[in-house]
């Protein structure tokens, strides 16, 4: 249990990630399978292979996105406090990263690359079942390392929240770590979320070894968990982990997500959604709302409720960031629900 300190906090959550644009198009399942693309997944390309995508489908929008950042921009969307470490070059992609993310209210200090590779960006190709099939050119995001590590950040935070898709290139694992570090030398508590199947490709090892030494809450949903063991039953992947952290909130989609909280389990349903769109996102607005609770003190079941609504909100449209105020949406849900909002 992380213990309270006397150290101020200005920042309810910083998020440290990729700082991506995405790029959405919809496309049938035909396009994917014509081109040997995986479906539901993230995949890594190179600035080349990203470029044949791009030349063969119609853009709907170009928006900023990333999955820290999501999460952040829809923490501030709820009414907290966050801000965000990542890299963007100062070109035109870069530019409008950063505009959005401050107009989101997150603050946003990493200073862009003037030179070497470009913004990232990533081709979200969703198929009219709704599933989003991610390509990522990481770009300048390869270049952020432990300098860009802001100390002062982290200690002014509650929590200190890590995406998964930080260990794919190579210095990701000890900019982890040292961010971790510096959030427990100030007794701030560190969340990771394992982002995406692809993140523990070959990998699951040194991940689990990484979430032992250095994370409190943990976010994942069915399939990355029973990844992270290599296959267990559902269940018994939750009492798998449940010695190694001291909160996990998994996501089962329609099925709602299960928080696990030393002996206690907590099964939490879903938001009803009505039409759902696009998928994109939801894991990412889940955590901002799982946090957001955290952060003002609520109970765990509570944060998951939030969670919840926040992520149905971002899967009725297009894109990774809410497109209504989130604090209004939640304080009426939580009123419906007759829980104080």
């Amino acid at each position: 249990m992380i213990q309270k300190t006397e150290i101020s906090t200005y920042y309810d959550v910083v998020g440290i990630g990729n700082a991506i644009v995405d790029v959405l198009a919809k496309v049938g399942d035909r396009f994917l399978t014509e081109r040997n693309l995986s479906k539901s997944c993230m995949t890594l390309l190179d600035a080349q292979s990203a470029g044949k995508i791009y030349a063969d489908i119609v853009p709907e929008r170009e928006v900023p996105g990333g999955s820290a950042a999501n999460t952040v921009a829809g923490l501030a969307s709820l009414g907290g406090a966050p801000a965000f470490i990542g890299k963007v070059h100062d070109d035109v992609l870069g530019q409008e990263f950063t505009r959005d993310i401050g107009a989101a209210g997150v603050d946003f200090f990493t200073p862009p690359l003037n030179e070497g590779p470009m913004t990232g960006r990533s081709i979200v190709l969703v198929t009219p079942d709704a599933m989003r099939s991610m390509f990522t050119y990481l770009g300048a995001n390869t270049s952020l390392s432990v300098d860009d590590i802001d100390e002062n950040i982290i200690k002014s935070s509650r929590i200190t929240y890590l995406e998964g898709y930080l260990l794919d290139y190579e210095q990701g694992l000890e900019i982890a770590t040292k961010a971790a570090q510096i959030a427990h030398q100030y007794n701030r508590q560190v969340a990771y979320s394992l982002s995406d199947i692809s993140c523990l490709k070959d990998k699951e090892d040194i991940i689990f070894e990484f979430i032992k030494a250095h994370v409190d809450i943990l976010f994942a949903n069915d399939a990355e968990i029973q990844t992270l063991f290599k296959g267990e039953d559902f269940y018994k992947c939750l009492d798998l982990i449940k010695p190694h952290v001291e909160i996990a909130a998994i996501t089962r989609g329609a099925k709602g997500s299960v928080v696990i909280n030393g002996r206690i389990k907590s099964f939490i349903e879903a938001e009803h959604v009505d039409n759902v769109i696009d998928t994109t996102g939801a894991g990412d607005l889940y955590a901002a709302g799982f946090l957001y609770g955290m952060t003002q003190g609520r109970s765990l079941g509570t944060c998951a409720i939030i969670g919840s609504i926040a992520a149905a909100e971002v899967i009725t449209h297009y894109g990774a960031r809410p497109e209504i105020s989130l604090r209004g949406l939640v304080r009426n849900k939580l009123l419906s629900y007759g829980k104080k909002a």
